[in-house]
C-alpha cells in the first residue's frame, strides 16, 4: 500500500512526469519475472471484480444513468 505522503507527492507531479513515472514503472515490472501462479491468481481476482448476478444493463439505462450522473455533475 501506498503512503499517503507518497501518494501526494505524485499528484503534485506535473502530468508528463506523471507518465515518466508511469512509464518507468512499467518497465520495473517487465524486468521482474511474474510466476505463472502469480499471473493465474491476478486474472481470477479480476474476474472476481466483474462477476455479477444482474444482467448487463440495456443502452436505454445506461443512457439514462449518465444522464442522471450529468444532472447531479451540474447541480453541485
Amino acid at each position: 500500500m501506498l503512503s499517503p505522503d507518497l501518494k501526494a507527492q505524485v499528484f503534485k507531479l506535473p502530468p508528463s512526469d506523471r507518465l515518466a513515472l508511469i512509464s518507468l514503472i512499467v518497465e520495473s515490472l517487465q524486468e521482474s519475472p511474474v510466476s505463472q501462479s502469480e499471473r493465474s491468481a491476478a486474472i481470477g481476482r479480476m474476474r472476481g471484480l466483474l462477476k455479477t448476478d444482474q444482467p448487463a444493463p440495456t443502452d436505454e439505462e445506461v443512457a439514462a444513468m449518465l444522464e442522471e450522473r450529468r444532472v447531479e455533475k451540474y447541480l453541485q
